[in-house]
C-alpha cells in the first residue's frame, strides 16, 4: 500500500509540474499579452480591429485584414490551439517564429505559417524565413520557382486529407517548435513535419484574413523534445 501511495504522490507531482509549466496565452477576458498590427488602420479612421473578445472566446474576425501578435518571443515550445469557423469557412493561420513585421505584401510578418484554412489546415507557408520537408518536389513544386517573398511558390502542403472537423465544430491543433524543427497535428492526425527552419525563435501570431474564427484554447509549454509522429 505504501509503495502504490508514493507512486500516486509521484504522479500528482509530476502532472501538478507539468500542469504549472503550460501557459495560456490568452486570458479569456481580454488581449493582454498581445498587440494587434492592422495595416487598413494607419489610413482608414474608421477601420475596426477585428480581434475581439466575445463570450470568453478570442474571435478573429477577418477583416480589416492583419495580425495579432504576441508581446513575448517564444522558443522550444508546443502550441495548443482550439478553433472553429462560426460561419462561412474560409481562411486563418498561426503564424510561429514571427519577427519583423510587415515583410511580405506590407502586410504579414516574418514568419512560417501553420495555416489554418478550411480543408488546408497543416499546410505551411513560407513568409520571408524557409524550411525544409520530406518529398519537396512533390509537396512545394518545380525547385527553380522556390522562394520565400512575393511571386514565389512558398506553400508547402500537408501530408494528410480530411483531419479538418466539420465547420462550426471545434478543432485542435498542435504545433511543436523545437530549434529549426516543427511538427504539427491536427486533431491528433500528424499532418506535418518541417526541419532547417531559417528561424529557431520569435513571436506567435494569429491572422485576420477574410474569415470569423473563434478561438477557445492557446496554451503554450516549454519542451525539449518533440514528440513521436504518430501522436502527442
Amino acid at each position: 500500500m505504501k509503495r502504490i501511495a508514493l507512486f500516486a504522490l509521484i504522479t500528482a507531482v509530476l502532472m501538478s509540474c507539468k500542469t504549472e509549466s503550460s501557459t495560456s496565452l490568452f486570458n479569456g477576458k481580454d488581449l493582454e499579452g498581445w498587440h494587434i498590427d492592422i495595416p487598413e488602420m494607419d489610413t482608414v479612421p474608421s477601420a475596426i480591429n477585428p480581434f475581439i473578445v466575445r463570450d470568453g472566446m478570442l474571435v478573429s474576425l477577418g477583416t480589416p485584414q492583419g495580425h495579432l501578435i504576441t508581446d513575448a518571443q517564444f522558443e522550444d515550445f508546443r502550441l495548443e490551439v482550439e478553433y472553429r469557423f462560426a460561419g462561412v469557412p474560409g481562411n486563418c493561420g498561426v503564424l510561429v517564429y514571427a519577427s519583423k513585421p510587415r515583410s511580405l505584401y506590407k502586410m504579414f510578418p516574418k514568419s512560417i505559417e501553420v495555416q489554418m484554412m478550411h480543408e488546408n489546415a497543416g499546410d505551411f507557408w513560407c513568409i520571408v524565413e524557409d524550411i525544409e520537408v520530406d518529398n519537396m518536389l512533390e509537396r512545394r513544386g518545380p525547385k527553380e520557382e522556390w522562394g520565400i517573398t512575393e511571386g514565389k511558390k512558398r506553400r508547402i502542403l500537408n501530408l494528410t486529407d480530411g483531419s479538418e472537423k466539420p465547420v462550426g465544430k471545434w478543432n485542435s491543433m498542435t504545433i511543436e517548435c523545437l530549434g529549426n524543427e516543427l511538427k504539427v497535428w491536427v486533431n491528433g492526425d500528424f499532418v506535418n513535419h518541417g526541419y532547417n527552419a531559417t528561424a529557431s525563435n520569435g513571436q506567435i501570431a494569429l491572422q485576420a484574413e477574410g474569415s470569423e474564427v473563434e478561438f477557445r484554447k492557446i496554451v503554450l509549454t516549454p519542451i525539449s523534445s518533440l514528440s513521436d509522429s504518430g501522436g502527442q
